[in-house]
């Protein structure tokens, strides 16, 4: 075969099926009970390098979830690409509300319905597939190529964030490449070029020492859910301006240029308002909807657990109460100190009627990309010509921590190149992958191998 695109469709079911086998296996990070399957998951993506015809492929311990890396260096001075995924899982509850088995992948419409078929696996699998093609029909690839694909991005990714500075040389390239994003449809592709960042905390609020009755002590009691209450109230203002006292003095303004690139993006608004269920929008209303949902940052609670919860009446001030809040940041916003600016504005509105304590826990700093690099414009031309359309550039509002680690410690950028789409339900029952897509995605692969050689 002298044609890598012939080659992948004439083989798209036999990758649909090795697609299949890969998503059976529940390699869910966060449960403990899932540690043998998640490490079976790492040594079936490594098997499939291997038979790809990458080299020095390696599984490689972590304290929690291996890595697995491969490689093929043999294009000399052309561009090293250096390609992500990860191959871990959300949990599949609740289970119930899948209409077939999370983990017995099925088809149905030309969607692939599975744990894991978007987020990531699919996605990762294509560029495997990718290289495969490439190898195979002509022996040697156009660019040196790399891959690091993890098994913890489901649950913070420590072990990569530490392997990235310890291991620079075995990782340096001139790009990376992600498939962990969505395309605005299926006609539409989209880049992704900016990344929101992630600051997440904890507000723990004890009042007495222990439960008390509501009318015996209500009223010479501060109840400590009315003290989160309050406190909650105050992070945002009703159109969602944050509060916090030195919140936007970092933040990067929007240049004209941003602004224009961004109102191009085919938002449907009715379209989201249906998909959200939501009855409009709303946010900062200086600012475009498309501008609020990926290149300003937020802060939102999501979660709020004390007191009595369960069926019917119970009169009772809870002795402790808690909240899970998190921010999401844009450039040049540092997690660190958006972290210290929460825990000292919570302190001064915390009366001393109860103990107020923060605690900070994982983040992630935003990032950006300049869509002109050639690497961007490699991309472009590849979507163009898999996709028949030019790809819209847009800031996702989500975060991958593992992009700005890239820059910070290899001084790497990121190509964010997805396959996924808007409807593909990630980390919620009936998670899909539109297989024309993910054929696509094998062939726009190709395409940006070649162009970037």
């Amino acid at each position: 075969m002298s044609d890598p695109i012939a080659y992948v469709r004439e083989r798209q079911r036999e990758s649909l099926a090795e697609l299949i086998d890969f998503l059976r296996i529940p390699s869910i990070s966060t449960q403990p009970e899932q540690q043998a399957e998640t490490a079976a998951a790492a040594q079936w993506l490594a098997d499939k390098m291997k038979q790809a015809g990458l080299e020095n492929v390696e599984i490689i311990p972590t304290p929690h979830h291996p890595l697995v890396y491969a490689d093929w260096l043999h294009a000399g001075d052309a561009p090293t690409v250096l390609i992500y995924g990860h191959y871990d899982v959300q949990p599949a509850e609740p289970l119930d509300l899948w209409e077939s088995p999370p983990f017995e992948p099925t088809v149905r419409d030309d969607y692939l319905y599975a744990r894991g078929s978007s987020d990531d696996k699919g996605q990762v699998y294509i560029h495997v597939k990718a290289v495969e093609a490439i190898l195979k029909c002509y022996g040697r690839l156009p660019v040196n190529v790399k891959f690091i694909v993890e098994g913890e991005e489901e649950i913070g990714g420590e072990s990569l964030s530490h392997f990235i500075p310890q291991n620079k040389a075995k990782l340096a390239a001139d790009v990376a490449l992600v498939s962990d994003t969505a395309m605005v449809s299926a006609q539409q592709p989209a880049i992704v070029y900016g990344l929101r960042g992630l600051c997440y905390a904890f507000i723990d609020i004890t009042g007495p020492k222990r439960d008390l009755h509501s009318g015996s002590f209500g009223g010479g009691i501060n109840n400590p859910l009315n003290v989160l209450a309050h406190i909650i109230a105050k992070l945002k203002d009703e159109d969602g301006r944050i509060l916090i006292p030195g919140f936007y003095d970092e933040v990067r303004p929007l240049t004209g240029q941003e602004r224009h690139i961004l109102a191009q993006f085919p938002l449907d608004e009715a379209a989201w308002l249906a998909e959200t269920g939501a009855p409009e929008p709303w946010g900062e209303p200086e600012f475009t909807l498309v501008e609020r949902l990926g290149a300003r940052p937020t802060l939102d609670v999501h979660g709020i657990i004390g007191g009595y919860t369960g069926a019917g009446a119970k009169t009772v001030l809870p002795s402790k109460v808690h909240a899970k809040v998190s921010m999401r940041l844009v450039p040049d916003q540092d997690p660190e100190e958006i972290g210290r600016l929460l825990k000292a504005y919570i302190a001064e509105l915390a009366p001393p009627s109860v103990t107020v304590e923060v605690t900070v826990g994982h983040g992630a700093p935003a990032s950006i990309t300049d869509f002109n690099i050639p690497a961007m414009q490699a991309a472009a031309q590849a979507y163009a010509t898999a996709f028949g359309q030019e790809p819209v550039f847009m800031r996702e509002g989500g975060s991958i921590p593992v992009v700005s680690a890239f820059q910070s410690d290899l001084g790497v950028e990121t190509v964010l190149m997805g396959f996924g789409l808007p409807s593909d339900q990630i980390h919620a029952p009936n998670e899909r992958f539109y297989l024309p897509n993910f054929y696509r995605g094998i062939e726009t692969s190709i395409h940006f191998l070649q162009n970037l050689g």
